[in-house]
């Protein structure tokens, strides 16, 4: 298993991913929903056929990589914000800890539950803020 820690990735083979687990596939940073591995063939390589969902927008992704490839995972902070005012479907919000101010999407699951001044989490992957829950 590669060691690679690099900015706010690092590097795993792809026979370790399992579900549950996050990857980033074609430069988007998803949750893996099922892994198939294949056994060594006549040239003795495993396949793995990854699919998995976008952190961002749930998009659905497949790719089909040889076992002993590299793939990178996203790491992942969990931050609390406190959410000051809403606008459509977007919040603008604060961070707990920093004070900082920024707008975040409200995802579908949470339209309608989101009020001013509840706090919620939200995940800072490859740069990107995503607003994941209630708190």
């Amino acid at each position: 298993m590669a060691e690679d820690i690099e900015g706010d990735t690092r590097e795993v083979l792809a026979t370790s991913l399992k579900p549950g687990r996050f990857a980033i596939l074609n430069g988007i940073a998803c949750k893996v929903t099922k892994i198939d591995i294949s056994k060594t063939g006549k040239h003795g390589h495993a396949k793995c056929r990854i699919e998995a969902s976008s952190i961002l927008d749930d998009k659905k992704l497949i790719l089909v990589v040889p076992g002993h490839d590299a793939i990178k995972t996203p790491i992942i902070e969990k931050k609390t914000a406190q959410l000051l005012s809403i606008s459509g479907n977007k919040a603008n919000v604060m961070d707990i800890e920093s004070y900082e101010t920024f707008d975040l999407e409200i995802p579908e699951e949470l339209q309608g539950q989101v009020k001013e001044g509840i706090q919620v989490v939200y995940w800072v992957v490859t740069g990107s803020k995503v607003m994941k829950q209630i708190k």
